[in-house]
């Protein structure tokens, strides 16, 4: 897969994260989308690297979904708990 599949794979495992995990981001959109891209390189990179699951050249293979969901749920987890209080208000 190139660079520009691995995109679109992100911006869709962060749209699916984000429905599996609802509530108020505090990047809103945006920071979720990032959020997404970023989650499914790392999880892409995790799975090749700590299952011994070699990242797959098809769009469609299971395996690289799950891995880049996977990864934008732990991204987003982890923003909402460093960055999850920054948009109350005072």
């Amino acid at each position: 897969m190139g660079i520009i599949s691995w995109i679109i794979l992100g911006l869709l495992a962060g749209a699916i994260a984000k429905i599996l995990l609802p509530g108020r981001d505090p990047g809103g959109l945006v920071g979720t989308t990032l959020i997404g891209i970023a989650g499914a390189f790392i999880g892409g990179w995790a799975g090749a690297k700590f299952f011994d699951h070699p990242v797959s050249k098809h769009f469609y293979d299971g395996a690289t979904w799950i891995s880049a969901i996977g990864g934008s749920l732990v991204l987003l987890i982890v923003y909402r708990l460093i960055f999850g209080n920054s948009r109350q208000r005072r």
